[in-house]
């Protein structure tokens, strides 16, 4: 990026601000309950996440899964411990890595997953109700490309850098 096309210190202060408010909304205890009882679902809250990315990404490590959820890989085994009691997550053995095992979604996981999804648009588009559908795929793409380009090393100095 030229100096010329360089954002402002303020814009990026202001940037950086309104991410942190969705961060911390998004993380706050009582949405999560909210988003339970819109997707109809009885889950400990520690747990929906986990089942909804290894939906996603899955088959997935325990390690990988942690990093993904910033949590220790000893908690997140233990959580999807209980996940597995309650057939919702399988685990398998790696193709690749046999003393590996990989976190897939059972039927049951999958039907959850969706289920909370489904909720999670709901709520979205009640927050979005006045926004017009230029400007919520604007915000979308412009998300996307800050989240992108957080995550690539920034070939001009050959570091990482993060907002």
């Amino acid at each position: 990026m030229s100096v010329h096309n360089a954002p402002s210190s303020i814009l990026l202060s202001q940037l950086h601000d309104a991410v942190l408010d969705v961060v911390a909304f998004i993380n706050r205890p009582d949405r999560d309950e909210v988003l339970m009882r819109e997707a109809q679902i009885r889950l400990d809250r520690a747990l929906f996440p986990l089942l909804v990315l290894t939906e996603r990404l899955g088959p997935i490590g325990v390690v990988e899964l942690a990093g993904r959820v910033g949590r220790d890989h000893s908690t997140v085994s233990r959580q999807i411990a209980k996940l597995v009691e309650f057939g919702l997550v399988e685990r398998q053995p790696s193709p690749t890595d046999g003393r590996q095992r990989e976190l897939r979604p059972t039927a049951s996981g999958r039907t959850m997953a969706r289920q909370i999804d489904e909720a999670r648009e709901r709520l979205a588009r009640r927050a979005l109700s006045g926004w017009s559908e230029r400007e919520v795929a604007d915000l979308a793409r412009s998300l996307r490309r800050y989240a992108d380009a957080l995550a690539t090393p920034q070939a001009a100095n050959g570091r990482d850098e993060t907002a």
